[in-house]
């Protein structure tokens, strides 16, 4: 029975790692969740005896010990990536996963911001060089919708000012071109023009520390929840709820699913279409307020 040390679940991350190119993290988590078949091995002695029963049974021990049915798609969906790419070239006759399905959980919506809290949280105060910073990458988040890792990857060469566009790397490495908005344009200039490393070279970071260095995802990260709680918020402010902010406020006025598919970097459109659920809590509160026979219960 192979185990997280053996030379296939070895050869399968360097597959990962060098032939599809996923990211560290990634990497990462595709170990977490492909050690838990060392479970099997107590009830399977080699890989090609592992069932599809094997799989229902460890998914549901799994879930009896509390793993949500999210945490547990995604462990399949590792164990099945493994299990075929044994099927292709390591001569593995069946993919012990096909036809398994994990169980069930609701879909939590992302959080969004209104546009008037959106408006308020660009408003960072002050003159200091963090000041210029924080006040660029809120506006820039908000306006472009970057993943953390997009924004926190980007250079100066990455920021054409003339045409009002980042050009950031997504994941899977691909890439695309966003447009910013003139707020995002003008706070981005005068960024700029604070930036503690003078003339700032093509490959220097976009976003840096008062000593010059490139600011990580979790110090960005840090900043917009600190920023978020000087201003007032109650509830915890984090990059991602910017990017929930600027594809729900698009979505209700464009009505382009596509368009905000592309925006996104989304490659299937459903992971946009959540969006449309935001957009119809929106409308229907509209609806609730504003029309004369809107409410649902009659008084009686």
């Amino acid at each position: 029975m192979n185990t997280i040390d053996s030379p296939g679940i070895r050869t399968y991350l360097d597959h990962l790692r060098f032939e599809r190119r996923l990211s560290p993290r990634t990497i990462l988590s595709y170990r977490r969740d492909l050690s838990q078949l060392r479970a099997l091995e107590t009830t399977a002695e080699t890989l090609s005896s592992i069932t599809p029963q094997h799989i229902r049974r460890h998914l549901g021990a799994l879930h009896g010990h509390g793993l949500s049915g999210r945490s547990l798609a995604r462990m399949l969906s590792a164990w099945r990536g493994y299990f075929e790419f044994l099927t292709k070239f390591h001569g593995l006759s069946v993919n012990p996963c096909h036809g398994v399905r994990p169980p069930k959980s609701p879909r939590p919506l992302p959080h969004a911001l209104s546009p008037e809290q959106s408006g308020r949280l660009m408003g960072v105060a002050g003159d200091r060089s963090l000041d210029y910073r924080d006040r660029a990458l809120l506006e820039l988040f908000y306006s472009s919708g970057l993943r953390l890792a997009e924004l926190a990857g980007l250079q100066w060469q990455h920021w054409n000012q003339a045409e009002c566009l980042v050009r950031v790397q997504g994941k899977g490495q691909k890439i695309r071109e966003v447009p910013v908005g003139s707020h995002a344009t003008q706070a981005l200039a005068a960024w700029m023009n604070h930036h503690p490393v003078k003339s700032p070279a093509k490959e220097t970071p976009l976003f840096v520390s008062t000593r010059g260095t490139a600011l990580s995802p979790r110090a960005i990260e840090s900043r917009v929840t600190l920023r978020a709680r000087q201003l007032g918020f109650e509830d915890r402010v984090h990059p991602h709820v910017l990017r929930h902010s600027f594809a729900s406020h698009l979505l209700q006025s464009s009505g382009d699913l596509r368009a905000v598919q592309e925006l996104l970097g989304h490659t299937h459109i459903t992971s946009t279409q959540v969006y449309t659920h935001l957009d119809f809590q929106h409308l229907a509160k509209v609806y609730d307020q504003a029309h004369p026979r809107a409410r649902r219960t009659p008084k009686v």
